[in-house]
């Protein structure tokens, strides 16, 4: 008979404790003996097992393994704990939901038999696992905000306008990556105008990136409304009631730039003073009649602050309206950057900044701190948006304006505008602002304002300071003239005066040494300075011609280990005579044989003349095809075909992108013995060859090179020292 399965828990001591959720409230409880039904039948009595009501109460005794059946006499031993401890208090029911532990799930139908009074509770892991179900509800992607459209329209009118965009077949608009433009709007209209009631508008690449924005966009300049958007195109709906151009003026992106910056305000959209002072029975009719109210001239301000935003938001949305007008055309989403075209492009009275670097302190940036300074600027909001080149004196006044309160400018440069130059960009506004560029690229130009950047108020503090050092130490130097003056008179000392270590040494030295910026001076560093470059650029070309001598050399050495084992055969005195009738007929045969040899770049070597002996063991002629150019090349190859074979040499004709060389065997060929001689390069040698000589033509072009640049350097370099002697004389 099998033995009687084990417990699910042995009591044994080498056993880690049960888990603290095992026991009661005052300790481990004593086990109740299990049920007389559920105990294995067997012919033979059990023998008692010793139980400790110290060590794994609850498993002693258990039998079934880790079947279900074990698992069931633990939840009953458990709940056998419950039902003999003392009642505790009930806690407190909390708001975040959670589960009690010790209320354990029984099957229907064995509540009665567990003494449970067949209530069936949840395991204690189950708290768990509500929890996650309720995080995962918690992450539910949030609902979406309605568009103007849906706020205003009827949903049956809307349901109807978008079943009719699923229709639309003319006034496609394409909008470029300029964005919404003039002409955008024009032909917009221009659809409105021919009797369509929505204009289909596609939108690119980078307005695309933003669809939400795009369609902000299109409704500010458009006055229209975005009834319906599949993929990248925004259905506009133009209103019950359309005004005809020639009846309502609508003013261009040319005439908002001229509008001044103190009347740019942001209106509110006529449609919300119609839903506003009529709210009730036509709504349609109210909300189709006022889109043409709009006054789409104040669109470079037509936005709305974020007013229930986070501080921050607010914050930046403040600093960038004291920078300048905005760029409603932004593809991004807000706050929007401040249109840089529309700030002044002079500025009377403009200088860079004065710039002074703490003491200790190193001006330039280490790699560490580039990458952190990258790193910041990466989730910014971008600044300013720019689409020209040069004029930038009031993009850099507000740059500067910015540094007071943000380390980094971010600007962007505009996308659809002919000839920006990015590069020149950054290089104008580093020469305005004496910043630090830390990223350019055909997006994003970002500027770090320097560790010597002083703002407005420090660097009054630091000039005033300045001067009063400086007054103070004219004050000194009066005092010492009027103390030496007196000693003069009293004890009739010379009146030879010296200046060393006096104020007037200094002022002396800083007009002589420090302040002198004289024509002669200023040459004599330029040409100091190319005659210490050319000097260097010379002795590194003379480094490099060395370095390539002795690769010349080494290669030259190894051609010449290789050509020892070469040792080309003599041609023969004795030699058969053709007729030119003969000659005639063997070229002609040889240029019409489909069968060829083919010469690579290893050239002739032993398998090339076996090849050919193959060839004659049945014909007479043999085609030899070579990619050579050079006629004297060609001319080498076939006299060297001609006495290694030993054959007759019968002509050599140019082909379309090769030559052919035809050989005539001979009336009195004999098959050699050894097929492949002896006395030419294997195919492996051959090929180091080709290479060794392609490397040494390629060296020898190089030392051509350098030694002309060498010749360029040295005439130069004469020059320049014959212009220092002419000013030093």
């Amino acid at each position: 008979m099998a033995p009687p399965p084990l417990p699910l828990f042995s009591s044994s001591p080498k056993q880690p404790p049960p888990p603290p959720w095992l026991h009661g409230p005052k300790g481990p409880a004593t086990v109740t003996p299990p049920h007389p039904a559920e105990a294995p039948s067997s012919s033979k009595p059990q023998p008692q097992r010793k139980t400790s009501s110290s060590a794994n109460p609850l498993s002693a005794g258990v039998p079934g393994g880790r079947t279900r059946r074990a698992v069931l006499g633990i939840i009953r031993r458990v709940r056998s704990l419950e039902l003999s401890d003392p009642p505790t208090p009930k806690p407190r029911p909390s708001t975040r939901g959670t589960v009690p532990l010790f209320h354990l799930p029984v099957e229907e139908g064995r509540g009665e038999e567990a003494g449970g009074g067949g209530k069936g509770r949840p395991v204690p892991w189950s708290a768990a696992r509500d929890e996650g179900l309720k995080a995962a509800l918690r992450r539910q992607k949030k609902s979406r905000e309605p568009t103007p459209a849906e706020r205003l329209l009827d949903p049956a009118e809307l349901e109807r306008l978008r079943r009719a965009a699923r229709g639309v077949a003319d006034g496609w608009v394409r909008a470029k990556k300029a964005g919404v433009t003039d002409e955008v709007v024009e032909d917009v209209r221009r659809a409105w105008s021919g009797g369509q009631e929505l204009a289909a508008v596609r939108v690119v690449e980078p307005l695309r990136r933003c669809m939400d924005r795009a369609r902000e966009i299109l409704e500010i300049k458009s006055g229209g409304l975005v009834v319906w958007t599949k993929g990248d195109i925004h259905f506009v709906y133009r209103g019950s009631n359309y005004l005809e151009n020639t009846k309502h003026r609508h003013k261009s992106i040319a005439d908002i730039q001229r509008v001044p910056l103190e009347k740019c305000t942001a209106p509110e959209p006529q449609w919300k003073h119609e839903s506003n002072t009529e709210p009730s029975t036509n709504h349609n009719d109210d909300a189709h009649g006022v889109f043409r109210e709009i006054n789409p001239s104040l669109a470079v301000h037509a936005y709305e602050e974020p007013v229930e935003g986070t501080l921050y938001e607010r914050e930046v949305n403040r600093l960038l309206d004291s920078l300048g007008p905005r760029f409603v055309d932004w593809w991004w989403n807000t706050p929007l950057p401040v249109d840089a075209d529309l700030l002044p492009e002079v500025v009377p009275g403009f200088k860079t900044p004065f710039r002074q670097c703490p003491p200790g302190v190193r001006p330039t940036l280490a790699d560490d701190e580039l990458t952190y300074l990258r790193k910041l600027a990466r989730p910014l909001p971008t600044h300013f948006a720019l689409g020209r080149n040069t004029r930038l004196q009031g993009l850099a006044t507000a740059v500067l304006k910015l540094w007071e309160n943000s380390l980094i400018a971010k600007i962007a440069v505009k996308v659809g505008i002919q000839n920006t130059n990015n590069e020149q960009m950054a290089w104008n506004l580093k020469h305005l602002t004496g910043g630090t560029i830390i990223l350019r690229n055909k997006d994003f130009i970002i500027l770090y304002r320097g560790k010597d950047f002083l703002p407005h108020g420090v660097k009054q503090s630091v000039i005033k300071q300045e001067a009063r050092v400086d007054a103070q130490q004219v004050q000194e130097e009066e005092a010492r003239l009027t103390v030496i003056d007196s000693l003069q008179m009293f004890t009739d000392l010379p009146s030879e005066e010296t200046s060393a270590g006096t104020f007037r040494e200094y002022l002396d030295f800083q007009l002589n040494h420090v302040q002198e910026t004289t024509e002669n001076n200023l040459g004599m560093v330029e040409l100091e300075a190319e005659k210490h470059r050319l000097e260097k650029e010379l002795k590194d070309q003379e480094r490099r011609l060395s370095i390539l001598m002795k690769k010349i050399e080494r290669s030259n050495e190894a051609l010449a280990k290789l050509h020892s084992s070469w040792n080309p055969s003599e041609q023969s005195a004795d030699k058969e005579l053709l007729t030119e009738e003969e000659r005639m007929v063997f070229r002609k045969i040889g240029l019409k044989m489909d069968e060829h040899v083919l010469l690579g770049r290893r050239g002739i070597f032993d398998g090339v003349i076996e090849e050919i002996h193959q060839h004659w063991k049945h014909k007479e002629i043999v085609k030899v095809i070579t990619k050579q150019n050079q006629a004297y090349q060609i001319t080498y190859t076939s006299m060297l075909l001609e006495v290694e074979t030993g054959g007759m040499l019968i002509a050599t004709q140019k082909l379309t992108n090769s030559h052919a060389i035809i050989l005539y065997r001979g009336k009195n060929y004999r098959r050699p013995t050894k097929s492949s001689p002896s006395n030419l390069l294997s195919k492996r040698e051959a090929l180091r060859r080709s290479v060794e000589v392609q490397r040494r033509g390629s060296m020898k072009y190089y030392v051509w090179e350098r030694q002309k640049s060498i010749e360029d350097l040295q005439w130069r370099l004469a020059n320049v020292i014959r212009k220092i002697r002419e000013l030093t004389v």
